[in-house]
């Protein structure tokens, strides 16, 4: 299978033409379109399309400058990403390690394609998992005394680090309205239920409580607006009246594992594009 070079998003207002003078745009710089996706939301009017292609022969610069009259004469808000740089990310995590164990294990066999940079925690319980993996470990306790702080230095740390992407893999921690605001788009979280239901402590119990037959979790962008912002992925998992509440949270860890890579899989490949609330994801 041919590998891409380039991935590029696009939307602007839907309008004829659009598909056909990108494609070639491209084709004149000798690019082989591997993949192409298109959606046309008819409530915004927006259209969305992702392409990935191989174009061996030309510089991103050179790609750039080919797409410039479409980009002007539709008023097309673009980006290009050259694949073969790989996403930069930084995993926050407190006392359950299960979703960070799993992402370091896709990366470990080639499935995620990116580098985990940093590893920073409110406690210590995974220093000795970035050790053996060889990443850096920050350890900073957060209080209501420090926490503007530590934010600032989790600030400084994803820009001297290069890091792209921001994950809370069961960090147990609210990031601020000013961190989440400036960073909108590159922080996913995990939250451990099926959104919108069962909010707030021990939301498995709650479920049980129920007698729910279905759980699950969602990852979705980190907004001011706690556990609301845009959702990427969802997973649920039927679960029966002879389940126990610690049952439950097994079935969950593993739900949210899954959920979180799959998440940060779609998002580091470009899949995930943003409109307002919603994502569109060509998955």
């Amino acid at each position: 299978m041919i590998r891409p070079t380039h991935i590029l998003n696009l939307s602007c207002s839907d309008q004829p033409g659009i598909v056909a003078a990108v494609s070639t745009a491209l084709a004149a710089e000798g690019a082989n379109i591997v993949e192409s996706s298109q959606f046309w939301d008819q409530g915004s009017n927006e259209f969305f399309m992702r392409i990935a292609f191989d174009a061996r022969g030309a510089s991103s610069a050179r790609i750039e400058a080919s797409l410039k009259p479409s980009i002007d004469r539709f008023g097309i808000r673009a980006r290009l990403s050259d694949t073969a740089r790989r996403a930069r990310v930084v995993v926050m995590v407190s006392r359950f390690d299960h979703a960070l164990l799993h992402l370091l294990y896709q990366v470990k066999v080639g499935w995620l394609e990116a580098d985990i940079v940093a590893i920073v925690s409110n406690h210590e319980d995974s220093r000795a998992t970035a050790e053996a993996n060889g990443i850096p470990y920050h350890c900073w306790p957060v209080s209501k005394d420090n926490k503007a702080e530590q934010e600032r230095r989790l600030q400084e740390l994803v820009e001297a680090s290069g890091a792209d992407l921001v994950v809370l893999a069961r960090y147990m921690q609210v990031l601020s309205d000013d961190f989440s605001r400036r960073h909108f788009g590159r922080v996913i979280n995990i939250h451990h239920s099926f959104l919108p239901s069962f909010k707030g402590a021990k939301p498995y119990h709650q479920a049980h409580a129920r007698g729910v037959k279905l759980i699950g979790a969602t990852a979705h962008y980190v907004t001011p607006d706690l556990d609301e912002g845009p959702i990427i992925e969802q997973e649920t998992e039927r679960v029966t009246h002879a389940m126990s509440a610690d049952d439950f949270v097994a079935a969950g860890r593993d739900i949210e594992a899954r959920v979180l890579a799959r998440a940060i899989k779609l998002h580091v490949e470009n899949r995930v594009m943003l409109s307002g609330s919603r994502t569109i994801v060509f998955a």
